[in-house]
């Protein structure tokens, strides 16, 4: 099975925040969706690994920060690719409360929820949240999951539900892979391919990823195509 398949499903980019005790914590997600319009409630699919997953489990409630496309990417990085557990999350980042909860301000819109149930499955667990309050901001079109991978250039968490490991090809990619290509260099920690015009040796000491916010040096090089 081509599990690329499964982009071709409408997906977006989210920043789930909620609390640990007093302290704000969050994480990426991009699998959530409208269940119900009266009372108005959504679903998302959390990995059990997630520290946000156990921390929506204690407080009962969840906020969404919806991204959009002019939303900086390192929000991806500092909220994907670390966890709330050690790090904390919302050290400079702007944001502000709405129903005791965070909202970032670099967002095209919130829902404040309340989880009212949830199913467990072998590695994640769905929340479903009654939208207590919600709204839009500003104009920006929403980040697709599409963009963010064809545009962005960005990789997914491996706790993320729509994770697939690029490493799997299928035939057809196989035999591409098989054709000499440029090797390309990739951020060692969330898998961002730079692809810029300057060549990566070239590049100042000071240059970091656009995702995650990691120095050069954390660039591996690889085969072009993986």
């Amino acid at each position: 099975m081509n599990k690329k398949v499964f982009r071709n499903l409408s997906y977006g980019v989210y920043v789930v925040s909620t609390l640990d005790g007093e302290r704000h914590t969050g994480c990426v997600v991009n699998s959530i969706m409208q269940i119900t319009s009266s009372p108005a409630a959504i679903a998302l699919s959390m990995n059990h690994d997630n520290f946000t997953n156990s921390c929506i489990q204690s407080s009962g409630q969840f906020a969404v920060s919806i991204l959009s496309e002019h939303s900086d990417p390192s929000l991806i990085g500092q909220f994907g690719f670390q966890s709330g557990k050690t790090v904390n999350k919302f050290e400079n980042i702007d944001f502000h409360i709405k129903e005791g909860l965070p909202v970032l301000n670099d967002c095209c819109g919130y829902m404040i929820c309340k989880v009212v149930d949830k199913m467990e499955t072998s590695s994640h667990t769905v929340f479903l949240g009654e939208v207590i309050d919600g709204d839009t901001i500003g104009t920006s079109p929403a980040m697709t999951y599409a963009y963010y991978h064809n545009v962005v250039k960005g990789k997914s968490p491996k706790n993320a539900p729509t994770y697939i490991d690029e490493q799997e090809n299928t035939p057809e990619e196989t035999a591409s892979l098989q054709e000499p290509v440029s090797p390309k260099w990739v951020c060692g920690v969330c898998g961002y391919v730079y692809e810029g015009s300057i060549p990566f040796s070239d590049l100042p000491d000071s240059y970091i990823c656009p995702i995650c916010r990691q120095s050069k040096d954390k660039f591996v090089q690889k085969q072009g195509g993986l």
